[in-house]
């Protein structure tokens, strides 16, 4: 299973670090994503690490990066300069696996 962590309350301009630990499988055999979803909108994919390297969508690429331990089985989302529209329920997928999530909320 996965385990999410890090998620807060933050003010406009803020950064959070989310960790995403795996139980039962290993980070240097699987990719591993991060979604996020706001009430009434639908899922929207933010990152996914695989095998050392790690893709952004455009819409947040200049403010998240991504990156993975492989001894510490984690995958982590850095996210910078945050913004209201980033809040959300942040959760980490892994084949058919999904974390619970750690929310994300970002006060104006």
């Amino acid at each position: 299973h996965l385990v999410e962590s890090g998620g807060g309350l933050v003010q406009t301009g803020g950064s959070l670090r989310l960790s995403c630990e795996l139980f039962g499988r290993a980070l240097d055999n699987i990719a591993v994503g991060w979604f996020r979803q706001s009430p009434g909108k639908e899922r929207d994919f933010v990152a996914r690490y695989n095998r050392g390297s790690a893709y952004v969508a455009s819409a947040v690429r200049d403010r998240f990066t991504m990156s993975g331990d492989n001894i510490k089985n984690t995958v982590y989302l850095q996210m910078n300069n945050l913004k209201p529209e980033d809040t959300a329920l942040y959760r980490c997928n892994a084949g058919d696996d999904w974390g619970q999530g750690t929310q994300v909320t970002v006060s104006p």
